[in-house]
């Protein structure tokens, strides 16, 4: 019995961590997208692929709505500011 409870929870883990990973290729054109206006590209998508790729989401349009991906709005950097932009 403890088998099968054990043996249900990975289960349950696995397919939230299944879940939580982007897919390839999805990160690139979601921070395409939130960086086509930055001033510098570069570092704009750099950022944006960390901070994709650890929440699994980017916040539409090319500023603010941080509000739909919690996780990317929460990010800070080691001077407590933004780090995704």
């Amino acid at each position: 019995m403890k088998f099968l409870h054990l043996l249900s929870i990975i289960l349950v883990l696995t397919s939230f961590l299944q879940l939580s990973l982007a897919a390839p290729g999805f990160c690139s054109s979601k921070c395409g997208s939130r960086c086509a206006k930055a001033g510098v590209q570069n570092r704009c998508l750099k950022y944006c692929g960390i901070c994709c790729e650890k929440c699994g989401c980017v916040p539409s349009g090319t500023y603010g709505n941080k509000h739909e991906c919690p996780c990317y709005g929460q990010m800070k950097n080691s001077k407590g500011k933004s780090k995704c932009p």
